[in-house]
């Protein structure tokens, strides 16, 4: 049942209350370096956080056997991370709204060359309406207003009246793992809520993701005999001709795709790593690029793999030196579905007449071109899953950041969503 104007505004100016202690403990979670493989002290803080508020925790690691069995899990690595996936639950006094997943990812990206941010990547540094750091957006930010909302409730003497899960995961920004272990641990609720940095808009679509290496081998020689060699990073350029093609063919078939056909270039192909070859002097007898290409909803990873398998076979085939030595193509990452968000939910209901509440606008939805966890909740959960979040900039580059001012208006948001969804009862009985 809608919430009245007096408890809204009640609930607005209780976020605006705590906020600045938002704000610092959303920097406590940006000077944590948890990049792929380094989340473990990060997750033992947040722990420690959510068990202060009262919340039932739960503390796991991934599940290998199951995530290999799992359609939307990814091959894990040598580099695959082996820190817990952690969650608070907050159990009413009864069942009486719906329940609630609020979830968010603590993995970040690397920085790259220091040096080339304005203020240290960890040092959450705060110049005018922006808080810099490599995560202050993606999606520390979100992680910390996952507490907040809750933390608002609490402050005027309230709860939720349904189980809300709180899940902090880790492996999003490369397998999509630790959403689906969740999922595979049991978590399931009546909806899902992530506010990932997508500029207090709510995610309608976005493409599913796939991450794979070609690995091509020379001939090795001195290189004052280089025409009798041959050189596998010049070959691997021509192989990643090969996938621009493909790419290019990917895109063509936008066509008739509802919230794609519209974007001039939905599905992108990103060579993200090189390497190769051992000394300057030596034709490079080895060549190792690491690839990421988006995929659209309905269109499974395993397809769009062969795909792949595919058209580097038949490139090498027509190339005189591979040939006879293919390249060998891999899958070493993101192994995920896309999906579309289906207008006319209730959820979504629920977090239009909450955003309209707090930003005073209406809430727009977009296609985005990247991954996000809510494909778990949409695909194997089949709930409505509401992906929404802050104004970013810069996000996996040199000085990312996020505005506060927004950071207040989607915390105001999500604190209203909960009320309304969930239902709300005293905290004191």
């Amino acid at each position: 049942m809608p919430l009245d104007a007096a408890l809204r505004d009640k609930i607005l100016a209780a976020v605006e209350a705590g906020f600045d202690k938002q704000v610092a403990y959303t920097q406590d979670l940006v000077r944590f370096g948890s990049v792929r493989g380094q989340e473990h002290t990060v997750q033992d803080f947040i722990f420690r956080a959510m068990k202060q508020r009262g919340l039932t925790m739960d503390r796991f690691a991934m599940d290998r056997e199951a995530i290999a069995a799992h359609p939307g899990g990814a091959p894990f690595s040598d580099t695959h991370s082996d820190a817990p996936i952690v969650v608070g639950i907050h159990h009413p006094r009864a069942e009486k709204g719906r329940s609630l997943i609020l979830q968010a990812h603590i993995d970040v990206v690397p920085t790259g060359p220091a040096d080339q941010w304005t203020h240290p990547p960890f040092d959450p540094v705060i110049d005018g309406d922006w808080m810099y750091g490599r995560g202050a957006a993606d999606m520390k930010a979100g992680h910390a207003a996952n507490l907040a909302c809750l933390d608002a409730l609490r402050r005027i003497g309230m709860q939720p009246a349904a189980s809300v899960y709180v899940q902090s995961v880790v492996e999003e920004e490369s397998t999509g793992n630790g959403a689906l272990m969740t999922h595979l641990r049991g978590y399931k609720a009546d909806a899902v809520l992530i506010p990932e940095p997508e500029g207090e808009m709510l995610v309608r679509a976005n493409v599913g993701v796939l991450w794979f290496q070609v690995e091509v081998r020379g001939k090795p020689v001195h290189v004052r005999e280089m025409g009798a060699g041959a050189n596998a990073i010049d070959a691997a350029y021509r192989v990643v001709g090969a996938l621009r093609g493909l790419e290019e063919e990917l895109n063509r078939e936008k066509a008739g795709r509802a919230h794609f056909e519209d974007i001039a270039h939905p599905i992108n192909l990103n060579i993200g790593k090189i390497e190769g070859g051992d000394w300057a002097s030596s034709v490079p007898c080895w060549c190792r690029l690491d690839c990421r290409i988006g995929i659209y909803p309905g269109v499974s990873a395993e397809e769009t793999a062969k795909r792949i398998g595919a058209c580097v076979l038949a490139f090498s085939r027509g190339d005189r030196f591979l040939a006879n030595n293919p390249p060998r193509v891999s899958f070493n990452g993101f192994y995920a579905q896309g999906y579309v968000l289906e207008p006319g939910s209730d959820a979504e209901g629920v977090l239009a007449n909450a955003h309209t509440a707090a930003t005073g606008k209406p809430l727009k939805s977009f296609m985005t071109a990247a991954y996000l966890d809510t494909r778990v909740y949409a695909l194997y959960d089949k709930v409505p899953a509401l992906c929404y979040g802050p104004v970013s900039e810069n996000v996996h580059a040199f000085d990312e950041r996020v505005s506060l001012a927004s950071l207040k208006r989607i915390t105001g948001t999500m604190a209203l969503f909960v009320a309304e969804w969930c239902g709300l009862e005293s905290i004191d009985a």
